[in-house]
């Protein structure tokens, strides 16, 4: 791509940096309006500018990076009140030897999960979980955030459907979902352990070495109003008693006699009227037999209640039971089609409807915990990033690394490596795989058909692990950083900085790791 007039050059450049500062620093002083707007404003100027139309601004949004995204985010809310966290947290507290175990657990759990579920799905399911467990056992936050959205990135580049530039890379490369697996997991395994101890070795005097505690998830507010009605409504006994406990000394019928047997009378007693025979005077005899007989009474109605309460509590708990299981078996079915290779974002889409429709009820509430600021970020950072590439500065940079990036030696594939960690962390990994992917294995081609496959490979590692760098890097540090911040019980925040301290090493000994181990295959 040529350059474009300096005019547009330079303004393309003054929006993009403008959206990157406001990235870096949401609540940077002369404008602290935050990432959302940042975004949203740079996105505009790149408009008003001149540098793209609004047509191309709004073809630059990547719908199904969204809607898968939007899907996601409304799945792990249903599995949230499935009690998917509940049984999470089981697994990562059970026997539990402290924090530094329960980091480990959460550097496997999330390299798994992204590699199955993407590693944007991973971050915003288990995201305040993870912080919601570090709180709970007076661990430090920030090392289990670092922890979750580096190992989700390296365990994303396992498989083609564990990102969207993975994605990319398998249609553009027609690699095969088993060529892809095998020829990238020896060095998502070893990355994942390296990525571990690093964190480990940083962090090891902050964390205890105190047993964990199992740590429930919250039941949204929807669903704790309706078990706190049942849970506390009154049973027969429960309201003998405080009738009994209130009139104890105002039941006209109650008497001595009828102590043993105080709450089953008050409960069903009512005062009898005088029998008058003439004289008006009422028989004793009549009254003792009537409250004896109301006593029995009393005494066989309250198990005849409660047997009918079981009754509605075992039904209840066996319809709990069976809406959890469809909402683990529709979660499950949108893992096997993403597995299968149909479309990610509409399969996410059809999960979240069909638990929608499952539920039965109004969704408002669901929808509501969506975060549509983030999606509003990635709406923004989508037209910026287009409208800097559409400027030529990221090609011609290219242009210019070229002939010193071929992957037929040493020193050419870590040139390439370096290019790919530098605009994947400037231009976002998507759009540098879309840049540099033709180009990249036309030059490898030239060399073997084994290079050429070498080369989509090292591309796929080094742009997904390129995310680990700074906070800017993927869509999952993004997010995890969002999520943290805006927990209202537990929030974190996660700054550009701490991030970078932990990032920039340890994704320059991952990436080099795996180097090694692609170029062997």
């Amino acid at each position: 791509m040529a350059m474009e007039p300096t005019v547009k050059v330079a303004l393309g450049t003054a929006a993009f940096g403008i959206f990157w500062v406001l990235a870096v620093f949401p609540a940077v002083p002369f404008l602290p309006i935050g990432r959302t707007a940042g975004s949203l404003l740079g996105a505009m100027l790149m408009v008003l500018f001149g540098v793209m139309s609004a047509d191309e601004a709004y073809a630059a949004v990547d719908l199904p990076i969204l809607g898968l995204l939007f899907g996601t985010m409304v799945v792990s809310v249903y599995l949230e009140r499935a009690d998917m966290f509940k049984h999470l947290g089981k697994v990562l507290s059970w026997r539990s030897q402290g924090g530094k175990d329960l980091l480990v657990r959460t550097c496997v759990v999330a390299a798994l999960a992204s590699a199955l579920f993407t590693n944007d799905t991973c971050c915003v399911v288990l995201t305040e979980f993870i912080l919601k467990i570090a709180r709970q056992n007076n661990l430090p936050p920030k090392p289990f955030l670092l922890a979750l959205a580096s190992s989700a990135n390296i365990g994303s580049a396992a498989t083609p459907i564990g990102n969207p530039q993975n994605l990319v890379i398998a249609v553009q490369s027609g690699i095969s979902f088993g060529q892809f697996v095998f020829g990238i997991l020896p060095a998502t395994l070893v990355g994942a352990v390296v990525n571990a101890a690093i964190l480990l070795c940083l962090y090891w005097r902050h964390l205890s070495d105190e047993k964990c505690v199992e740590v429930v998830a919250p039941v949204p507010t929807d669903v704790v109003e309706e078990e706190d009605v049942t849970s506390h409504r009154f049973s027969p006994a429960t309201m003998s008693h405080l009738r009994s406990s209130h009139h104890h000394h105002h039941q006209p019928g109650c008497s001595k006699l009828d102590s043993l047997d105080h709450h089953s009378c008050c409960e069903v007693y009512e005062p009898v009227k005088p029998t008058t025979n003439g004289d008006s005077k009422a028989d004793p005899a009549v009254g003792i037999h009537q409250r004896r007989g109301a006593a029995v009474r009393a005494k066989d109605a309250p198990s005849f209640r409660c047997v009918e309460e079981k009754e509605a509590e075992a039904m209840e708990q066996w319809k709990s039971t069976l809406w959890k299981t469809c909402v683990y078996v529709i979660t499950l079915s949108m893992l096997v089609a993403l597995l299968l290779g149909l479309n990610m974002s509409w399969s996410a889409i059809t999960a979240a409807l069909a638990l929608i429709v499952l539920d039965f009820k109004d969704a408002r509430p669901c929808l509501e915990k969506v975060s549509y600021p983030l999606l509003l970020f990635f709406c923004g950072m989508f037209i910026t990033v287009d409208g800097f590439n559409k400027t030529g500065i990221p090609s011609a940079f290219w242009e210019f690394m070229e002939p010193f990036a071929r992957i037929d030696t040493p020193s050419g594939t870590v040139i390439l490596a370096l290019v790919i960690l530098l605009l994947s962390n400037v231009a976002s990994n998507v759009p540098t795989v879309l840049l540099l992917g033709a180009r990249v294995a036309a030059s490898a081609a030239a060399i073997s058909p084994a290079a050429e496959k070498n080369a989509w490979l090292i591309l796929a590692w080094v742009s997904t692990v390129a995310g680990n760098l700074s906070l800017l890097g993927s869509a999952a540090n993004l997010i995890v950083c969002e999520q943290a911040r805006r927990s209202e019980q537990h929030g974190y925040t996660l700054s550009f900085f701490s991030h970078l301290q932990f990032g920039f090493p340890a994704t320059l000994i991952v990436t080099g790791i795996g180097l090694l181990l692609i170029r062997t295959n």
